[in-house]
């Protein structure tokens, strides 16, 4: 082989490597969202499930905080999806970041045991209503 197409021959080879390291780090990224998200929706289905019999704030702080977690781990690999993808998961983790702040300052507030359960449960139902408008879309098949 000729020096020029050694010269060719290894510059191809590198480019090759390149773009298979820019989509290794893109599938890295998705699989660290799409694992988030599965985590939110079990943890959103749990929650849901609970009932004012059933609730107690213990239990929601402790999921809430593990969704909390999901999203930074969410935020922190947006970064490394492709453009169209990061548009979609940075705008259902503001939105859905934003109803979780919300439910947490929820749980915050004083209430009435019944009624706080109550309330409780109705803020529930609203994270999961979110979550099905925000990260359910996500495409992750």
């Amino acid at each position: 082989m000729s020096g020029g197409r050694l010269v060719l021959a290894c510059g191809v080879a590198i480019a090759a490597l390149a773009g298979c390291g820019s989509d290794s780090t893109q599938d890295q990224a998705r699989s660290t969202v799409c694992d988030a998200r599965d985590d939110i929706a079990k943890r959103v289905d749990s929650l849901k499930a609970l009932t004012p019999a059933t609730v107690t704030v213990d239990g929601v702080s402790t999921s809430l905080g593990a969704i909390g977690n999901d999203l930074s781990d969410i935020k922190n690999a947006q970064g490394d999806l492709s453009s169209d993808r990061q548009q979609q998961v940075s705008s259902a983790t503001d939105t859905f970041t934003a109803e979780v702040k919300s439910i947490a300052g929820d749980l915050g507030r004083s209430v009435s045991v019944s009624t706080g359960k109550a309330e409780l449960t109705a803020a529930l139902d609203r994270l999961a209503a979110s979550y099905r408008q925000t990260f359910a879309k996500i495409d992750c098949g």
